[in-house]
């Protein structure tokens, strides 16, 4: 098997169990607060990199894609913490506050959101692609706004199966 088909293959084996995992999150009932801090989270910190990477400038993050900035990163984890606390603080009131555990499952669904989105914009550089489409203007199209999504769900998919802590992460949300 030659180099270009082990890519093919194991993108499309990573694809399959992204969206599984996606499926997995949004029809448990359970599960459906994570998903949508899984889904809020990633979304925020797409945003607050752009957002604060296009205010403040400054240095570059990586060749691999020479707009993004630190300044960037640090807006992703930024907005990204904001919005889960604003998210769980609407979904049970004063009582939804941030614990540290929530706040570090956050920042892992962000690093890991903004490495995807790192990933799949060296693929996209590989292919000599700049857009995936127009839906969304000043962003690379719509797979620009769910690259990072692909990664975040089966992360925390595998952080929830393996160390077993969805039940007592479920217990945090609702104290």
């Amino acid at each position: 098997m030659n180099k270009k088909n082990i890519y093919f293959y194991s993108g499309l084996f990573f694809l399959i169990f992204s969206f599984y995992t996606f499926f997995l999150f949004r029809n448990s009932s359970d599960d459906f607060i994570l998903f949508t801090l899984v889904l809020t989270s990633c979304i925020a910190t797409d945003i607050g990199g752009y957002i604060f990477g296009n205010i403040f400038k400054g240095p570059k993050l990586t060749k691999i894609s020479p707009n993004k900035t630190y300044a960037g990163m640090f807006g992703g984890f930024f907005l990204a913490i904001i919005s889960a606390n604003y998210f769980l603080y609407y979904i049970d009131g004063a009582r939804g506050k941030m614990s540290l555990e929530i706040f570090i499952f956050v920042i892992l669904v962000s690093l890991i959101s903004q490495i995807g989105d790192l990933i799949i914009s060296y693929f996209k550089r590989l292919n000599k692609v700049k857009n995936t489409g127009k839906i969304i203007p000043g962003h690379g199209g719509l797979l620009d706004r769910i690259d990072g999504m692909i990664f975040a769900f089966p992360f925390a998919y595998l952080y929830f199966l393996i160390w077993k802590k969805k039940l007592q992460f479920l217990d945090l949300l609702a104290q």
